[in-house]
């Protein structure tokens, strides 16, 4: 984990080395910008993921996206398809397009966007819809937008979400070539799971493990380091965690895995503060947890922790993982070589 990105910000104490309001080095490692494309920066983190992070402008519908490789400051800019939606919130993340890969140095190689929208339709009833888009290639220093009807898959069939639905803003999890992301109905504080399955191109829905009334913030998806979606709830200062896996029937269901009391395991100063699940490695059973203006990162298997920061109160976050070869570091200029 060469540093951490936040999509969303609240009242910083200081500003953020590189003047990157989403990058917080946790290494000597510094993030490349590519000089002057950014202008007024505008964009949140959305999603990282084998050494990419996918970037979205608020401020502009539809929303426009932004694939950039913090290593060496390429960045492709993309349109997402206006069929789709994404007015009342959306999800997007970005994959590596090459089978069979092992992501040890591909963030400089072909990827995908997948994109899913939600709109309100009428009377307060939410759908989403979803698309994936075709493989980005060739040099990243130039922008390409792209069409709206032939560079995406054909939007899948829309999902009915219910009535006053809440779309969490946390990036999504990618389990066995499924997204998973977590939204809530804010009549009953329901939380549920949407999956979209890329093979099928197909949303679904998945009850999450816990029932009635939940807040937002204390509870995460996780992609486990067995290849299982698992869900993280805090109560307090006791942490549930679940994993999703298929039994003998071939149906799969929820199964407590530990409980975890979090008062004996971290040094815990202020009893009256609650903590917050802010995020998790993909592919392992590390989560990340905060509590005032501290931010923890705990291994499940071990138990293990340490304090990543302190300066910044993060409302969500994104883990920046690659392998860092300083060589590979070019200026923008450079970027087609």
């Amino acid at each position: 984990m060469l540093g951490i990105l936040s999509s969303r910000r609240s009242n910083s104490v200081d500003e953020v080395e590189d003047n990157i309001p989403h990058f917080i080095p946790t290494t000597k490692f510094r993030v490349r910008i590519p000089g002057d494309t950014w202008g007024d920066w505008r964009y949140a983190a959305r999603d990282c993921r084998h050494g990419r992070v996918l970037l979205g402008n608020e401020t502009y519908q539809p929303v426009p996206l932004v694939v950039w490789d913090p290593m060496t400051g390429r960045r492709r800019e993309l349109d997402p398809p206006f069929l789709v939606g994404g007015a009342h919130g959306y999800g997007a993340a970005v994959l590596c397009a090459v089978a069979g890969c092992d992501h040890r140095a591909c963030h400089a190689g072909p990827f995908q966007v997948a994109f899913v929208g939600v709109d309100k339709i009428k009377d307060g009833e939410f759908f989403a819809s979803a698309c994936v888009s075709s493989p980005v290639t060739g040099d990243w220093s130039k922008p390409c937008h792209y069409s709206h009807y032939d560079e995406w898959s054909e939007p899948c069939s829309r999902l009915h979400l219910g009535s006053n639905s809440f779309w969490a803003e946390m990036p999504p999890v990618f389990v066995q070539g499924a997204l998973y992301f977590k939204f809530m109905s804010q009549e009953d504080d329901h939380i549920a799971i949407l999956k979209y399955d890329l093979g099928s191109n197909c949303l679904s829905l998945i009850d999450a493990p816990l029932a009635g009334s939940v807040l937002l913030n204390a509870t995460i998806l996780m992609a486990m380091d067995y290849n299982s979606l698992g869900f993280a709830h805090v109560d307090k200062f006791t942490l549930h965690l679940w994993s999703r896996q298929r039994g003998s029937d071939k149906i799969a269901s929820w199964a407590q895995r530990s409980v975890i009391n979090l008062d004996n395991l971290l040094p815990i100063q202020n009893p009256n503060k609650r903590f917050r699940l802010i995020g998790s490695v993909e592919g392992s059973d590390t989560i990340f947890v905060t509590m005032g203006l501290h931010i923890y990162e705990i291994s499940l298997k071990t138990l293990r922790w340490k304090k990543l920061q302190k300066r910044e109160k993060l409302c969500d976050l994104i883990p920046y993982m690659s392998f860092y070869n300083p060589q590979e570091r070019v200026i923008p200029s450079d970027a087609a070589h």
